[in-house]
């Protein structure tokens, strides 16, 4: 079998709080966790899921495959630690990083035979699930979807990014959200205890704002900040203001995962923000993306696709000034070049929208899937070798600059495309012209 990882039932069992103030060495999260449900904090759940891990807790109900997924310091190993604490069969704790394919088919014949041998259920959580690839995460699939273990497992990625579907069908994804200031100051309240401290007593109150904000509603990086202050305490005056604070600290600094939740989310807001046209909520997420660490040419490359899908021919110009900003940050860099971003953003979020030319490219994608290669006219086929001469390629084409305001009415469509329409303009920007030079050539016919 396996060798198991993570604490025993009589580690729990023989564990208080107080065992933990005997080793200076453990981190103040790790004293703190909580020890039922009625200590955590911030867990926002509905309050049937609530209700029913009360239940299983208690053990009163089964437990059942759950994914927990939010932001980091939100409590979803301790949650886990806590199932474990009152399990009555095999408790497996692992992290996804040491994992190999092997071991977890070691896990899963393990907990197989203890099922059918002797009845016992067997849980297996896995912290930092999405780091499982996708073969890893295949070989848990025969297992729970027989039922030979519960399987839970943690990620502060999406799971609908980073896992397999069948994998997420056999699983409930419970999601833990960001630690409000008032969930801060609980936790933050109970660190003090023991220092017989209260928050006035620790912190002046634009210093403890300043905290909480850093803190990022993350409950671990909290007690990381309050642990640096209180080894101090010696050297310092109570209460700390501001500055004191952070010069403690060593300025916090807001944590970024270029591939997570902070990647997706943040520029999913900043793209939407210039499309709905809102320069203030534009410039806010490019300045929080930048600040966070996200890469300009990232954000400069998204910003040329919005050029055309969203503004396209409503300002022909915006799509240029996109291009000109992605090259001014390659020939400048940071942090200068933040100024060209914010030129380019402000521009484009105030710019006339259109969507006109990416729903024509879908439609006529569309349309091709549905109808394959048709043939195109004879007229405007290649007519520059002999054979494709003597065929009569190019016939009937007509140089359309010879004609008045350079249009000669011809087709230039195959026969069973005439009918489609794929751009329509709108009348916005730059596109009202387009559109009426469209119905200007329209009543030439």
């Amino acid at each position: 079998m396996t060798q198991y990882e993570g604490p025993s039932k009589d580690w729990f069992q023989n564990q208080e709080l107080s065992y933990f103030d005997s080793i200076a060495s453990i981190p103040l999260a790790e004293k703190l966790r909580p020890q039922n449900l009625g200590e955590f904090v911030g867990f926002q759940l509905n309050t049937g899921s609530w209700r029913r891990l009360d239940q299983v807790l208690k053990g009163k109900s089964p437990l059942s495959n759950l994914i927990f997924w939010g932001p980091p310091g939100t409590g979803k190993t301790s949650l886990a630690l806590l199932l474990a604490k009152g399990f009555p069969g095999d408790f497996f704790i692992k992290h996804a990083s040491s994992l190999g394919a092997q071991e977890l088919r070691d896990l899963g014949e393990q907990a197989r035979k203890n099922k059918i041998s002797f009845g016992r259920t067997t849980v297996i959580f896995i912290d930092e699930i999405h780091r499982l690839n996708k073969s890893q995460q295949d070989v848990l699939l025969p297992y729970s979807e027989r039922g030979d273990f519960v399987l839970l497992g943690a990620t502060t990625e999406n799971p609908g990014y980073e896992l397999n579907n069948a994998l997420l069908s056999r699983c409930e994804i419970l999601r833990f959200e960001k630690l409000n200031h008032n969930n801060l100051i609980k936790i933050l309240q109970r660190s003090l205890e023991k220092e017989t401290l209260s928050l006035t007593q620790f912190l002046k109150p634009q210093a403890l704002e300043v905290l909480l904000v850093h803190a990022n509603g993350d409950g671990r990086k909290l007690l990381s900040m309050v642990e640096t202050l209180l080894a101090l305490k010696e050297k310092t005056q109570w209460p700390l203001d501001i500055s004191e604070m952070e010069s403690l600290l060593d300025t916090a600094i807001f944590g970024f995962q270029k591939t997570g939740d902070d990647h997706y989310d943040g520029i999913s807001a900043f793209i939407k923000s210039v499309r709905g046209s809102d320069p203030d909520a534009a410039i806010y997420y490019l300045t929080r993306l930048l600040e966070s660490g996200e890469s300009p040419l990232f954000i400069a490359r998204r910003l040329i696709i919005l050029a055309s899908e969203d503004i396209g021919n409503a300002d022909p110009r915006a799509l240029g000034i996109a291009v000109s900003g992605m090259q001014a940050i390659e020939m400048v860099g940071l942090p200068e070049a933040s100024i060209n971003l914010a030129q380019v953003t402000t521009y484009l979020a105030t710019a006339p929208k259109s969507n006109a030319s990416y729903l024509a490219l879908n439609r006529a994608r569309d349309f091709f899937k549905k109808t394959g290669k048709l043939e195109i006219p004879k007229s405007l086929k290649s007519a520059q070798s002999s054979v494709s001469h003597k065929m009569g390629y190019g016939e009937g084409y007509q140089y359309s600059h010879q004609g008045r305001l350079g249009y000669i009415e011809q087709d230039f469509l195959p026969e069973e495309v005439k009918k489609v329409s794929f751009y329509e303009p709108k009348e916005i920007g730059y596109e009202k012209n387009i559109k009426q030079y469209m119905l200007y050539i329209k009543s030439q016919k």
